[in-house]
């Protein structure tokens, strides 16, 4: 469990990060990066250029999965980078391109790598075990 207590204020960001995921509000999500936002999701091979884009994709995720929670294990922030590990836990109860709904709990462990700018986040880079969820979701074999 991460210490909040004597947070900088580019971990604050961090906390928040994942608070307003769990919370799924895309919004305020949104509302911690810059304008010309780069968000990267590495596992999917996807690229989001500024807030505009990614709004589609986070709310279509918080119909995919209306329970979603994340879970902060660690974190750090120096200069103007930073990164953490999370654990992300729900259930697959809506459609997303290559992964149908299969009603299935889901827990899958991931990190995020950050690029600060003026307080904001300019740039994430998520990297998550994809394989494990597809695996957890019944779309991919076990062993």
């Amino acid at each position: 469990m991460v210490n909040a207590e004597n947070a900088t204020a580019k971990e604050r960001v961090i906390d928040k990060f994942l608070r307003y995921l769990s919370s799924h509000d895309v919004e305020r999500f949104l509302s911690l990066f810059t304008d010309d936002m780069l968000y990267e999701d590495v596992a999917r091979g996807t690229v989001f250029h500024g807030r505009d884009e990614y709004r589609p994709f986070g709310e279509a995720f918080f119909v995919a999965f209306p329970d979603v929670t994340f879970e902060l294990t660690s974190r750090f922030a120096t200069g103007n980078k930073g990164g953490f590990e999370w654990v992300m836990r729900g259930t697959h109860r809506g459609d997303m391109p290559g992964m149908p709904a299969k009603g299935k709990h889901i827990e899958v462990r991931g990190a995020s790598i950050l690029e600060f700018a003026d307080g904001k986040i300019c740039r994430c880079s998520d990297y998550w075990d994809r394989a494990t969820a597809l695996r957890q979701l019944g779309l991919m074999p076990t062993g």
